[in-house]
């Protein structure tokens, strides 16, 4: 237990340090004492407008949504005792993306924050309805009703997107770089909106960490042991659907972060949720934020959104877990 606190405070100094240098470094080189001076010495300099207005957004939200995927990915894989379950197998990502995209559509929304709530209750919708649609059918609420469940809805709502998007150019010209997942132009006002939800799913993710691990040991080792399953399941997926309707509401479909890091986390703790949940929830942020310095210099003078080069680094490890475990535990 030691051991594994050590670690867990060594890798939250990892994420101070990842978020300081995600705020120096940029198509614009910040120094580390202009970053801090811009908070205790503001001058009204270029340098440090933007730290305030452009980098300090950027790096809550790339720590904060780093944490809630990397949090659903845990919980999704508990949940349906699938190593190779993400957010995305649950609809919500697309569920997020359809709605966004047909309030571009129907109501010519281009405003940012409108495309931010309407992908939130889009995935609260589509992640309501797929749990309506496996509790209401005959028998028990099971893992792998879920999976069938969230990846058929999944496929039908990316054709329904795809389909707007060909048929009205404009939405795909508005909307193209958000369905990427990227980090840029978001504004603090954006994520204060977006915080209480971002923060009720982790503070509940982390509470309910030994729940979450008497259930991976089976349901009904679980009920022997006290646990009332369908509440906790219920618990469990209304988290998820906070966690990744938040995260995608304000930096669109982010994927591979919900599946790769909770294995990295377990490679550490082993199969505790107790532990697995708080470093899954440091290592999405760290990574998060590393991905979205490296997003800036891939291309010179040019930066590509953070999605990209996280389905880049992702697809490997998807491979590799596949391959090895053959997607279950």
């Amino acid at each position: 237990m030691k051991l594994r606190l050590k670690g867990l405070v060594i890798l939250l100094i990892l994420v101070a340090a990842a978020f300081v240098l995600n705020m120096c470094l940029g198509l614009s080189r910040i120094d580390a004492k202009d970053v801090l001076q811009a908070f205790t010495a503001f001058d009204g300099s270029r340098e440090h407008l933007i730290v305030r207005s452009v980098r300090l957004p950027r790096a809550l939200i790339a720590m904060m949504v780093g944490c809630a995927l990397a949090l659903a990915g845990g919980i999704m894989q508990a949940l349906t005792r699938n190593a190779l379950a993400g957010p995305e197998i649950f609809g919500v990502n697309y569920g997020a993306a359809l709605a966004a995209v047909t309030a571009s559509f129907l109501l010519g929304f281009s405003s940012l924050k409108l495309f931010a709530w309407s992908a939130f209750a889009g995935s609260a919708l589509v992640g309501g309805a797929i749990f309506a649609l496996v509790s209401l059918g005959r028998g028990r609420m099971t893992p792998a009703k879920l999976v069938l469940a969230g990846a058929t809805i999944n496929l039908l709502l990316a054709s329904i997107t795809q389909g707007i998007l060909i048929v009205h150019q404009q939405s795909l010209d508005t909307m193209r770089f958000w369905l990427a997942g990227s980090l840029t132009g978001r504004d603090l006002d954006l994520f204060i909106q977006v915080l209480p939800y971002l923060l009720a799913g982790l503070l509940g993710a982390l509470a309910m960490g030994k729940q979450i691990d008497l259930l991976s040991l089976g349901d009904e080792t679980a009920r022997g042991l006290g646990q009332k399953i369908a509440l906790t399941k219920t618990i469990m997926i209304i988290l998820v659907i906070l966690l990744t309707g938040s995260s995608v509401a304000i930096a669109g479909p982010i994927g591979f972060i919900g599946l790769a890091v909770p294995h990295i986390a377990k490679y550490f703790t082993g199969s505790d949720y107790r532990w697995i949940l708080p470093y899954s929830a440091g290592l999405g942020a760290l990574i998060l934020l590393l991905t979205d310095i490296g997003a800036r210099y891939v291309l010179p003078s040019q930066e590509i959104p953070v999605g990209v080069v996280t389905a880049f680094l992702g697809a490997p490890v998807l491979i590799y877990i596949a391959q090895r475990r053959g997607g279950l535990k």
